[in-house]
């Protein structure tokens, strides 16, 4: 006999240059004490067009988060199932609230997209990431982002940013 799964919302909050950019919910799926994983629908309204990819209602995105890692990785499906790929945001290591119902998360900017199929590994918004102005601000976390940015890059050219999914 199987155990009746019980799902747990938990509020995700991305936040930006000090204010907040988006906050959706999203299934817990786990939390290991280092790694959070949810599962949300796409929660912006209407599409968005990247030009390599489209977000659009009816996606799926399988989100990755850190306490001890600066990036969160979110696995992307369309509404059937079919694999997009990966958005990988540049981030503070995630704070999730003490009693477990809410994650935030500091955007810095950088981010990097992998293809379903690997063969498109782009490095996103460094324009934007100069600009910040984090560099003068704060240089270790430029530093930080920066070397994270460059790991993300690295496994995605190696097919590895699918196994940052699984475990």
């Amino acid at each position: 006999m199987s155990a009746a799964s019980v799902e747990v919302e938990i509020e995700i909050a991305l936040v930006k240059a000090g204010r907040t950019k988006i906050r959706y919910p999203a299934e817990l799926l786990a939390d290991d004490g280092v790694r959070l994983t949810v599962r949300a629908p796409w929660a912006a309204e209407g599409v968005r067009d990247f030009g390599f990819v489209r977000f659009e209602p009816g996606d799926v995105f399988t989100e990755h988060y850190w306490r001890d890692r600066w990036y969160a990785v979110k696995e992307v499906r369309a509404g059937d199932g079919t694999l997009k790929g990966w958005y990988c945001d540049v981030t503070r290591p995630a704070v999730v609230a003490a009693d477990g119902t809410g994650v935030v998360v500091e955007d810095l900017d950088l981010d990097l997209w992998v293809s379903a199929d690997g063969r498109e590994v782009l490095r996103l918004d460094e324009d934007e990431f100069a600009a910040s102005g984090l560099a003068a601000s704060d240089p270790e976390a430029a530093e930080r982002a920066v070397r994270a940015l460059d790991e993300l890059e690295l496994l995605g050219r190696d097919g590895l940013i699918g196994l940052l999914s699984r475990g």
